[in-house]
């Protein structure tokens, strides 16, 4: 969970460093001062639930009839890594902010997550499936 929250505010920073740049370019008396631009929890919590189930669905279908365990493994973790690159590419881009920085940050996020997942399991001897 700290590596999404991570790379969750690290592409809201993204985002906001974005506007920042454009609001610089346009004249301050011009801007629209009222709450309609304000993020909305509701809309936050919804798209993250869409993009959890969405993400989670990829890997998950791309595995689904590999009776291996081994080439199981490597197709989830390829699918699950390029899967979190293209989203996270996707939401710096309707954000306004770069799309490279943001998808190598979400991939990497996610691998060291799985990463961390996979020793656990081996550390607990929990045995794959």
């Amino acid at each position: 969970m700290a590596i999404g929250e991570y790379v969750s505010v690290h592409a809201q920073l993204d985002v906001e460093l974005a506007e920042l740049r454009r609001a610089e370019a346009v004249d301050r008396a011009s801007l629209d001062q009222s709450d309609d631009g304000l993020p909305s929890p509701v809309q936050a919590a919804a798209a993250s639930a869409l993009s959890f189930a969405g993400g989670a669905a990829v890997p998950l279908l791309a595995a689904w009839f590999i009776a291996s365990y081994k080439v199981r493994v490597v197709v989830v973790v390829a699918t699950a890594t390029l899967t979190l690159a293209a989203f996270g590419s996707v939401g710096a881009v309707l954000g306004g902010a770069p799309a490279g920085r943001a998808g190598v940050r979400a991939a990497l996020g996610g691998l060291v997550a799985m990463g961390i997942t996979y020793g656990l399991m081996n550390l607990c001897k929990v045995r794959p499936v």
